[in-house]
């Protein structure tokens, strides 16, 4: 294992060191120590190395990964995970706004709470969060799953796409266009996947799901004047 001193070393040198870092390399596993909320730790990773991260992180901790697997083992500051295309990132402790915004893929796992705008513009990311998330999660998301083992905050999924949520919780409130689906075996089974993936231990069958009506983005020949 790598170990790479951030308050010794500099942000610099450690982003450009992991950056350096390619698909066939064998430094696959990197320890950092002494974050101390630290913005932009990790950002623009595109290989497959795993990143132990010993501490909280500020702003954009994560952000546009491919193929890492990125674990925080603390909290994280805003923009965590933003616009993410592949691999994990692992949140220990708690998220605050618009964590995996305009993800476009890979999942990222929230053992704490998500604060307003988690998942908003997501496209196709996987997004799991173990505790509560707050206002605007999942606005206009096109793609993706969001998973809350928790509450909901007010509108909920307001203006989405086509991105699935589950809700194990209560939901404060829905967005404009957002309603209760039906749970059908397909969903239990992508929501039993994802429930592991994220290592919850809730049961799929304690969630509802939520969606789309399909009536905010379409054209409808009604309303033509």
């Amino acid at each position: 294992m790598q170990t790479f001193d951030l308050e010794a070393q500099g942000l610099r040198a450690l982003n450009s060191t992991l950056h350096a870092q390619a698909d066939n390399t064998n430094q696959t596993h990197w320890e950092i120590v002494n974050p101390k909320g630290s913005h932009a730790i990790a950002v623009g990773l595109d290989a497959p190395i795993e990143v132990n991260i010993k501490g909280s992180t500020g702003y954009y901790c994560a952000g546009m990964n491919k193929q890492a697997t990125v674990h925080v083992h603390g909290s994280v500051g805003p923009g965590t995970a933003e616009n993410m295309m592949s691999g994990m990132v692992v949140v220990e402790g708690d998220a605050p706004q618009y964590a995996g915004a305009t993800g476009h893929g890979g999942t990222l796992v929230i053992k704490g709470n998500a604060s307003s705008r988690c998942g908003i513009s997501m496209k196709g990311i996987d997004i799991i969060v173990h505790g509560n998330i707050g206002h605007m999660s999942a606005f206009m998301a096109q793609s993706g799953n969001l998973v809350v083992c928790g509450d909901a905050g007010e509108a909920l999924g307001d203006s989405l796409y086509e991105a699935r949520l589950f809700v194990r919780g209560s939901v404060k409130s829905l967005g404009a266009d957002c309603i209760e689906k039906e749970m059908r075996p397909e969903h239990i089974a992508l929501l039993e996947e994802l429930l592991e993936r994220g290592g919850c231990d809730a049961k799929a069958s304690e969630f509802k799901r939520y969606g789309s009506a399909r009536k905010l983005y379409n054209f409808n020949i009604d309303n033509a004047y």
